[in-house]
């Protein structure tokens, strides 16, 4: 059967993979495209096993948001090409939307609209794309009354970037305003870096670390315990003011702080306003990232030829 370029290009775009694997897909199935998407698909499952070693700290983060419900997702690759990768793009904000509804352990098994689970969805563009790929994180906030809003920083494509900060605010107060200072918060979350909400989200084992650690240097400065008490509580306090969001001083104005500020937009809208909860993704935070060094793999290819 003459493989026409009519079937080529159909091929290519249901599979998104090159145009001489699609071709010769074809040629091995005597033109059934159908037979050939799985042709394809079979040998992705045995290139994406090759590839599952690399290791993935570039990619996307994502985020979806659908009424007062929103999501932030991580999905990982290989090198920073492949988030320009069209196909990777909707990959990442499909699986953002289904995070809305569905918590990190049960992404994966999750369901696409194509009818794929995520996890085949990823061995998949392993395979057409020509990198390691996985999903590595996935959080979700929401509010009964009030707006869930976002804020890309370093943005590829609308909802999608390097950084993405989600707030959630708990107020019955005019929804446009809500959105607006949603917006802020979000920016200043994205650059201030929180990690905790308020004083009561604090892990107590942290703080009693923070104490030991600051009493441990003081008294080795050779203060004395009297003055080192009061030290510590000063100490202490500016150690909130890094880490706690109510704590930080707004980066808009660079003086109020954030609790002073949603005391007085309540009183601006005439209802109180809530922060529920925030999320900060910053992409590949926490990943161990190879270090190449070019004349050595130039030459270990040398020694393999």
């Amino acid at each position: 059967m003459s493989i026409t370029a009519e079937l080529v290009k159909e091929l290519r775009e249901r599979t998104g993979a090159g145009f001489m694997e699609c071709k010769k897909a074809l040629v091995e199935t005597n033109g059934d495209v159908d037979l050939a998407v799985y042709e394809l698909r079979k040998k992705g499952l045995a290139s994406a096993s090759k590839k599952s070693s690399r290791i993935a700290s570039e990619g996307i983060v994502g985020v979806a948001i659908d009424g007062k419900k929103g999501a932030v997702v991580e999905v990982n690759s290989e090198t920073d090409f492949v988030a320009r990768n069209e196909i990777f793009q909707n990959f990442v904000l499909e699986v953002a939307k289904i995070a809305i509804d569905n918590d990190q352990d049960s992404i994966l098994e999750a369901k696409m609209l194509n009818g794929n689970s995520v996890k085949d969805a990823i061995i998949d563009n392993i395979a057409v794309i020509g990198e390691n790929q996985n999903f590595r994180r996935s959080a979700r906030l929401s509010v009964d009354n009030g707006v869930v809003v976002s804020y890309v920083h370093s943005a590829f494509a609308d909802n999608l970037g390097k950084i993405v900060a989600l707030v959630a605010l708990e107020s019955t107060g005019d929804t446009e305003k809500l959105n607006e200072l949603g917006k802020q918060i979000a920016m200043h979350v994205a650059a201030a870096k929180p990690q905790f909400n308020t004083d009561a989200d604090i892990d107590p084992a942290i703080i009693e670390a923070e104490k030991n650690f600051l009493t441990e240097q003081a008294l080795a400065e050779g203060k004395p315990p009297a003055i080192v008490e009061k030290m510590i509580e000063g100490r202490m306090r500016k150690f909130k003011e890094e880490i706690v969001l109510e704590h930080q001083v707004f980066i808009v104005d660079g003086e109020t702080k954030i609790s002073k500020l949603i005391e007085e937009k309540s009183k601006e809208i005439g209802a109180e306003i809530k922060i529920k909860g925030f999320i900060n993704y910053v992409l590949g935070e926490g990943i161990e990232k190879k270090e190449e060094n070019f004349a050595d793999e130039v030459a270990e290819t040398i020694n393999k030829s």
